[in-house]
């Protein structure tokens, strides 16, 4: 499943063979919460700008439109027109983030829909079965995503939790995958590292998800209050625990700068909603940093974005024109800067 062809230092470069394609490593995996990239951006406009792998939220899909809705239009290719390889993540996240009041039990959690305030469980088992209707590449196990400054006690209890919900997530996924009216049949599972920023506690619980010979396997749980020092101390101590074999995805990180310091570090996969999200804000990245075409300098800027850049937006058009577009409140504007920090 994943070839390493190249390292250089901890920094490797790799191939993942999925039942969507191969993805060549490392890889940035655009974000596309709802089947959908925000700023007006096509499944097209992905494979323009060289886009290997989708991500979609699980919790978000299955409260709108559902996901047997998907699963009935024939999985989430299909529904979104996409050939290539998606992930969706376990929707462990936003029920620990974004969800309503919510109680953690060994069968999972309870919490209200952020849309209309509806009770929802979701354990190991639902979790498996969403995704499994949605029909994604690469499934993540439900996992608990403690708080980066939560006590060492709670942690521990979180992350022995979040094994045995593996250990649900496996069995229930070798079911799914057997049944006959499932779409993908191949459905891969990583499991999620998790252990705030206690190292001893990362280091142990990667050593208890090797044992499970997954596919892939994942870092969670960081970028969410800790210290880029800290994120950079916990990789260097879990990222040579893991599996070499198998891809590594650092889940949520992707600041350019970031992005580097990780790769140099051997991580594989990465996402995050920064760049579409600093797009849609006027805020474009460059070789020397990022910039706001909202700054007046920029009126009568005739350069591309970046020089050198291969974006269908640095091709086009001018740094001038597209301020002109965001200060008109143009959608066009908006999206080409989108394009340029994705494709950047």
């Amino acid at each position: 499943m994943y070839e390493l062809l190249k390292t250089e230092g901890r920094a490797r470069r790799g191939r993942f063979t999925t039942p969507h394609g191969v993805v060549e490593t490392p890889v940035f995996m655009n974000v596309g919460t709802v089947a959908a990239i925000k700023g007006a951006v096509s499944t097209e406009d992905l494979e323009r700008i060289g886009t290997q792998v989708e991500l979609s939220n699980t919790y978000h899909l299955h409260v709108r439109p559902g996901d047997k809705i998907i699963k009935q239009m024939g999985g989430l290719h299909k529904f979104m027109s996409w050939n290539k390889p998606i992930l969706t993540d376990s929707g462990g996240f936003q029920v620990f983030s974004l969800a309503g009041i919510r109680k953690i039990k060994e069968e999972g959690v309870t919490f209200r829909s952020h849309i209309d305030g509806h009770k929802i469980f979701m354990g190991p088992e639902e979790s498996m079965q969403i995704q499994s209707n949605l029909a994604s590449t690469i499934a993540m196990a439900f996992d608990e995503c403690p708080p980066a400054l939560a006590e060492r006690k709670y942690v521990e209890a979180s992350v022995a939790r979040t094994t045995r919900w593996l250990e649900r997530c496996i069995k229930e996924m070798k079911r799914l995958n057997s049944l006959d009216d499932t779409i993908n049949k191949e459905q891969m599972l990583f499991g999620i590292n998790q252990g705030a920023i206690y190292e001893d506690i990362r280091i142990e619980h990667a050593k208890r998800l090797a044992e499970y010979d997954l596919p892939g396997y994942a870092i969670g749980g960081l970028a969410v209050g800790e210290t880029h020092e800290e994120m950079y101390r916990i990789l260097d101590a879990v990222v040579p625990v893991l599996p070499q074999n198998k891809p590594i995805y650092l889940m949520g990180v992707g600041t350019p700068a970031n992005i580097l310091e990780a790769v140099e570090r051997g991580v594989d996969f990465f996402d995050c909603v920064y760049p579409t999200r600093n797009g849609r804000h006027a805020h474009v990245y460059t070789n020397h940093g990022k910039i706001n075409l909202m700054n007046a300098k920029y009126e009568t800027d005739s350069s591309p974005i970046e020089e050198g850049c291969g974006c269908p937006t640095c091709q086009r058009y001018s740094r001038g024109y597209i301020r002109h577009l965001l200060k008109a409140k143009e959608m066009l504007g908006m999206r080409l800067c989108v394009l340029h920090n994705l494709y950047f």
